[in-house]
């Protein structure tokens, strides 16, 4: 457990996978908090006041001083509560797993969210491009349990994206973008991830997440122009 006792708020939302890896390092590192659940249809003025830039949640609050966006909160909380490190000691290794996390968010996820936007010949084009980048995923996996090597850490934090939101959606969308056939060793990961009580704790219910994600579908296809 943690042995600082300080005053720690999470503005979030249940749903959010970059909301829900920081009560992972937080649960993880034994950081008690409060959580803040927000709604990012019709944001409140506090998460407007504490992230005036991005107005967007993750958002920390430490002892009254705000700290946003998901992949710089896991390094503060890192240097802040150094038990249980979930960063690497070693810099080339640390820089790794920055590199890899940073792919993460500016690849995989950016082009995987344009699979519920697409259909057809496009949909196919986005599923083979998601697919493309995932398999540098399933390479790092080789001889690895986990993505930061024998032991879980940071890149699997933000991989989980990948592990309990991408690879749910497949139902919904009608997709396979992860098949075992081609990623035995994403699916191997998701299930060494599923034997730690941390994740067990952290990830969202599947049934109620995942109407939550055929309710968001449905309003995006009403959208749609």
């Amino acid at each position: 457990m943690a042995e600082r006792s300080d005053e720690v708020k999470l503005l979030g939302m249940w749903a959010s996978p970059f909301s829900r890896r920081i009560e992972i390092a937080l649960t993880l590192k034994g950081v008690p908090y409060d959580f803040s659940e927000q709604d990012i249809t019709n944001k409140s003025p506090l998460l407007l006041q504490l992230n005036p830039v991005h107005k967007m949640i993750p958002v920390l609050v430490h002892n009254g001083k705000p700290i946003s966006e998901s992949l710089v909160i896991l390094e503060y909380i890192d240097d802040t509560w150094q038990n249980n490190p979930i960063l690497p000691q070693d810099p080339y290794e640390r820089a790794m797993a920055r590199f890899w996390a940073k792919f993460v968010d500016e690849q995989i996820c950016v082009t995987a969210m344009k699979v519920v936007g697409k259909i057809g010949e496009e949909r196919e084009a986005v599923v083979e491009a998601t697919r493309d980048l995932l398999m540098f995923l399933e390479k790092e996996l080789v001889q690895k349990d986990f993505l930061g090597g024998e032991s879980f850490g940071f890149v699997d934090i933000v991989a989980t994206l990948v592990a309990f939101w991408l690879m749910r959606t497949e139902e919904i969308v009608g997709v396979k973008v992860v098949p075992v056939e081609k990623f035995p060793k994403i699916h191997r990961w998701v299930k060494n991830l599923m034997e730690i009580n941390v994740i067990k704790k952290c990830i969202p219910p599947e049934d109620e997440h995942l109407s939550y994600i055929r309710a968001r579908m449905e309003k995006l296809k009403f959208k749609a122009p």
